[in-house]
């Protein structure tokens, strides 16, 4: 009883930024890496057309334009969840993803998907936005820095309130 009483102390001091930071870094790096597949450079492939029409047939969207919108959000999206902006919509928008994989692409990969969607929930339940634009944003200057600075411009105070606010 001891030893899992120590265990429990010990396994509470976890800190909690890092397991924030892999539970938005690992998904995103899954769907950025199936958004490099269907790219060459800044052009979509010739297999991604061809996928999205014959393989991933979607209902009820054209295949162009489920080609399209799959790469951008694969590019977009988990890059805003690991910089920590627009994270609980871009964490929803990968779980739409997921759930629409799936149901639609593979259905028989439900775990390899479970684990995707757990990550992706906890991001989105408990708003893990701790990004590194944000930690930057709040050590640069702190609130009572910009209060020695009230003197100045206007400009100068919205940067602050800006850069002081969570």
């Amino acid at each position: 009883m001891k030893l899992l009483q120590t265990f429990n102390r010990l396994a509470a001091r976890i800190p909690a930024d890092p397991v924030a930071l892999m539970l938005r870094v690992f998904p995103a790096l899954v769907f950025w890496q199936s958004g490099q597949t269907k790219v060459e450079g800044f052009r979509i492939k010739e297999s991604t057309w061809f996928l999205f029409e014959q393989e991933y047939a979607l209902p009820l969207i054209p295949p162009e334009m489920a080609a399209v919108m799959a790469t951008v959000a694969e590019h977009l999206l988990p890059v805003l969840m690991i910089l920590g902006l627009l994270t609980r919509l871009s964490a929803f928008g990968l779980l739409a993803m997921t759930a629409v994989i799936q149901i639609f692409v593979s259905p028989g990969a439900w775990m390899t998907h479970g684990f995707w969607a757990a990550a992706l929930l906890a991001v989105l339940a408990w708003a893990i936005s701790q990004g590194p634009i944000r930690a930057v944003k709040g050590r640069l200057l702190s609130h009572s820095r910009c209060e020695a600075l009230s003197c100045c411009r206007v400009q100068t105070r919205l940067a602050c309130t800006w850069l002081a606010s969570p």
